[in-house]
C-alpha cells in the first residue's frame, strides 16, 4: 500500500510541463492512507523540494505522523531520491518514514534513517513514532491479547507512539505507548523473555522472526519490545 506514493508522484510529474520553477513532484502517505501531493518551487535563493512542500501540505491537512515518501522528476524523469537537506528534515519531523528511492532491481521503499549515515537527530523536533505491525495482528493488540513484539535492526523509542498497521487502509491506526525495549543476542533468548505462550518455541519463533528479516545475521541482536494500546480511560495511568 505504502507504494502508492511512487504511483502518485510520478502521476503528478507528468502534468508539470516544461516551467523550469517547478520540476519534481512528490507524494507521502499518512497512518490513514491518504496521499498528499505537491510540487518544489524553484528559486535562486534556495526555493523549497517538493518533499518540504508536501510536509508542509500534509501538516496543512492535520495528517499527523507520515509513513511513506516519494518524489519524481519532469519530462519522464521518474522517481528520485531526495537530497540530503530533504532527508535530514524528513529524518527530524518524521522519522519513522520510508521513502522510496530508485535501485538497480527497481524502487525500494528504505527507512529514512538509513539514508544517512552517522545520523544527527535535532533535539526538539518533537515528532510523533509509527510502530508498524503486520495487519493481521491487529485483532490480537486491539483486544490486548498481544502486548510484546520482536524487533531487528529498528529504532526502538520508549514513549507515545502510532501503533500502524500496515498494507490495510481499512484499518485504523491506534494511539499507543512503548513500555519498554529489552535487548538480547538471539542465542540468550528464552520462551520467557519472548513472552511465548505455553508450548511455544525458541526455535518456531526465530524461524518466522527470520521470515519477516531475512537479512537479519545469525548472531544478531534483537529488541524485545513491551507496547500497550492507549485509549482515553488509559492515557493518564502509566
Amino acid at each position: 500500500m505504502e507504494r502508492r506514493v511512487i504511483e502518485a508522484a510520478e502521476t503528478l510529474a507528468l502534468t508539470l510541463g516544461n516551467n523550469p520553477n517547478h520540476t519534481v513532484a512528490a507524494a507521502a502517505m499518512d497512518t490513514s492512507g491518504r496521499i498528499h501531493t505537491a510540487v518544489n518551487v524553484y528559486h535562486f535563493t534556495g526555493g523549497p523540494c517538493a518533499e518540504l512542500v508536501t510536509l508542509g501540505v500534509a501538516a496543512t491537512a492535520e495528517a499527523g505522523p507520515l509513513v511513506a515518501m516519494a518524489a519524481a522528476g519532469d519530462r519522464g524523469r521518474g522517481l528520485i531520491s531526495p537530497c540530503g537537506r530533504c532527508r535530514q528534515v524528513m529524518l527530524d519531523l518524521h522519522p519513522d518514514l520510508l521513502v522510496a528511492v530508485p535501485t538497480d532491481t527497481g524502487p525500494q521503499m528504505k527507512p529514512v534513517a538509513k539514508l544517512l549515515s552517522d545520523t544527527y537527530f535535532f533535539p526538539d523536533a518533537q515528532a510523533e513514532r509509527v510502530f508498524r505491525f503486520n495487519r493481521r495482528y491487529y485483532d490480537a493488540v486491539v483486544s490486548g491479547r498481544k502486548t510484546s513484539t520482536v524487533r531487528w535492526d529498528e529504532d526502538i523509542t520508549v514513549g507515545p507512539a502510532i501503533l500502524y498497521f500496515e498494507d490495510d487502509a481499512e484499518l485504523s491506526p491506534l494511539h499507543g505507548e512503548i513500555l519498554e525495549a529489552q535487548r538480547y543476542h538471539v542465542d540468550d533468548l528464552s520462551p520467557e523473555r519472548l513472552r511465548l505462550s505455553e508450548g511455544g518455541t525458541v526455535a518456531a519463533y526465530m524461524e518466522g522472526l527470520r521470515q519477516h528479516y531475512p537479512l537479519m545475521p545469525a548472531d544478531a541482536f534483537v529488541d524485545v519490545v513491551d507496547f500497550r494500546v492507549v485509549t482515553p480511560d488509559t492515557s493518564s495511568n502509566h
